[in-house]
């Protein structure tokens, strides 16, 4: 199967997971409506929707960058609707938009633990809302949310209560919606990576290069969104994924190439459970905690 001519929504794609799923999209001719907030250019974040755009049409896709605040009802309604009519409907939306904020009850300012449910939470159930009508017309129509398996253990919450509630309600979502769109067809589907990821969340969160040289490429992420939208919306939705398990599961045996620097021991993610196992062969490094980073913040 091939995205070929198929329709993608993403949002927060200007930059990291989003840009690198859009691109492997791209590769098989797939439009992408690059939907963020990011039109001129971040003092610490690199790319914009625009540079994004230039990176899908290099890679063979289309592309529609468009100004989107998951925040606002009203650009997430247009953005929405702009794409389709663009692009003539909509066949995949991607919600990885999020606000990121580990810290303690009280050393999270109300401000922010608005902000993160706002984007994450809120933001996530928004744009499938106005997605759906779009969706029920596609052929193969997919919802995929950037969230962790509903593991509800303390440690999860504890030391970043905020930030986890904000977080698994983008995986409420899926598990309500997997159950209410299943009779039309519309697969809803959550992947999460085992490790950090080398974006610019991560480097903001951690404190520069040496978390990056512990993380694996955004690709392992994109890789993985991929070979879920080639299965059949009909019949795989509702499952909360892990990247390199569920790429094992599809043949994938190879995971040295995802690595960032392969002498240094690989850092978990949050919320990552353990079951499913790391694929034979792949070893995390339990002993770097990335909640243990003091007051660390980001937006993306």
């Amino acid at each position: 199967m091939s995205l070929n001519g198929k329709t993608l929504f993403i949002t927060g794609a200007s930059r990291g997971i989003g840009l690198a799923i859009g691109l492997r999209a791209a590769r098989d001719g797939a439009n992408v409506a690059i939907a963020a907030k990011t039109e001129t250019p971040h003092p610490k974040l690199p790319g914009t929707i625009y540079t994004a755009a230039e990176e899908i049409e290099k890679a063979g896709g289309r592309a529609l960058p468009l100004v989107v605040d998951v925040r606002d009802e009203a650009s997430v309604k247009d953005g929405i609707d702009r794409a389709a009519a663009h692009f003539g409907g909509l066949d995949i939306v991607v919600n990885n938009a999020s606000a990121v904020q580990v810290t303690p009850v009280t050393q999270t300012d109300m401000k922010r633990f608005d902000l993160m449910h706002q984007v994450n939470a809120r933001g996530t159930y928004m744009v499938s809302k106005y997605a759906i009508p779009h969706l029920e017309k596609a052929q193969n129509p997919h919802i995929l949310m950037n969230s962790p398996p509903l593991d509800m253990q303390e440690k999860w919450f504890a030391p970043h209560t905020a930030y986890s509630m904000a977080k698994y309600g983008m995986s409420l979502v899926v598990l309500g919606l997997a159950g209410e769109l299943r009779s039309k067809g519309i697969a809803v589907n959550a992947i999460w990576p085992r490790t950090i990821i080398a974006t610019s969340a991560i480097r903001n969160v951690l404190g520069g290069d040496a978390a990056m040289r512990m993380a694996r490429s955004p690709e392992i992420m994109a890789d993985a969104a991929y070979a879920i939208f080639e299965k059949p919306a009909k019949s795989f939705t509702g499952n909360f994924l892990i990247d390199d398990a569920f790429l094992a599961s599809e043949g994938v045996t190879d995971f040295e190439q995802y690595r960032m620097d392969p002498t240094q021991p690989l850092a978990p993610c949050f919320f990552t459970p353990d079951v499913p196992p790391p694929p034979k062969g792949v070893v995390i490094d339990g002993r770097r905690d990335i909640r243990s980073v003091p007051n660390p913040a980001v937006s993306g």
